[in-house]
């Protein structure tokens, strides 16, 4: 199963996600559920912005909850003039077939103005589960 969302911020920044379940990497026997998730930022805005950090919120269907916090993404910490869009992806294992993330990303702007761009929730979940 695949999901997308997306969600702009009142600076301009949009934030587009894809999940997608890995079958490879994964074994259910083991409660291991390997995820994939494709991330475009682009800046729609006025004003040129840097990610700098980032703080995501994953959640499994047992209700058991990882933070994770840390600098840019993918050990970049990305640019954005308008116009532009950074693309990546992550992923992340849960030890339920089900689960979300949510979050979000620390900005600056070219004016120093610091501000929190919010990642939609997204649904991990292996193929057919929720239908």
């Amino acid at each position: 199963m695949s999901q997308s969302v997306s969600a702009v911020d009142a600076h301009g920044i949009h934030i587009q996600v894809r999940s997608e379940y890995l079958a490879e990497p994964s074994n259910p026997s083991e409660q291991r559920y390997v995820f994939a998730y494709h991330i475009r930022i682009s800046n729609q805005g006025r004003r040129t912005a840097r990610l700098m950090t980032r703080h995501w919120v994953i959640t499994d269907a047992d209700e058991r909850v990882q933070e994770v916090r840390g600098d840019g993404v993918i050990g970049e910490q990305p640019l954005l003039v308008p116009g532009a869009s950074f693309e990546y992806t992550s992923g992340t294992v849960l030890e339920t077939p089900v689960g979300s993330m949510h979050g979000s990303y620390g900005m600056i702007d070219e004016t120093g103005d610091r501000f929190e761009s919010p990642i939609p929730a997204f649904t991990l979940a292996i193929p057919r589960m929720l239908n």
